[in-house]
């Protein structure tokens, strides 16, 4: 199953460009913020096999992400929570990502004028999937703690 996302959820997630990922392994748990491209409810990220949270996803590849910005007043929160299971992407899905990412962020964009030093740490990252299992989007202006749970498309 899917889950579906209203147009409104579909443009947080665009309009922003970090999520948090919150991982377990030996070490104990971890965050960690990682620039991310949404890819209908998925979110695509790179980032070096040797960081601590890519470490834990190889033994481990459940986690957990949040989406928000640094609100003053507590009416204001917006932002998403979510739980899923990250997949790290080889071949066709792994070139399909690059491009969803790249036109997100230009300097990532392997058709592009990217600096040489881009290249060179670009070829050095592997690319990931988050696949949520449990997605939720919070709405303060809505009441205090208004949490919509995003639903699932069955078929």
């Amino acid at each position: 199953m899917q889950l579906i996302l209203s147009q409104s959820v579909a443009d947080y997630l665009s309009g922003h460009n970090v999520m948090t990922l919150a991982t377990q392994g030996i070490e104990g748990p971890w965050a960690a913020a990682v620039f991310y491209a949404s890819d209908d409810c998925s979110l695509i990220f790179l980032s070096s096999s040797k960081t601590r949270h890519c470490r834990n996803l190889a033994q481990d590849a459940r986690c957990a992400a949040t989406i928000q910005e640094d609100y003053g007043n507590w009416s204001q929160i917006k932002g998403i929570q979510l739980e899923g299971r990250v997949i790290e992407l080889q071949g066709d899905e792994e070139r399909r990502a690059q491009q969803i990412y790249g036109e997100k962020f230009p300097i990532a964009n392997p058709l592009g004028k990217v600096p040489s030093a881009i290249v060179k740490a670009l070829a050095k990252v592997s690319w990931f999937r988050l696949v949520p299992e449990h997605f939720y989007f919070i709405d303060n202006s809505k009441g205090f703690g208004h949490r919509e749970k995003i639903a699932r498309k069955q078929g």
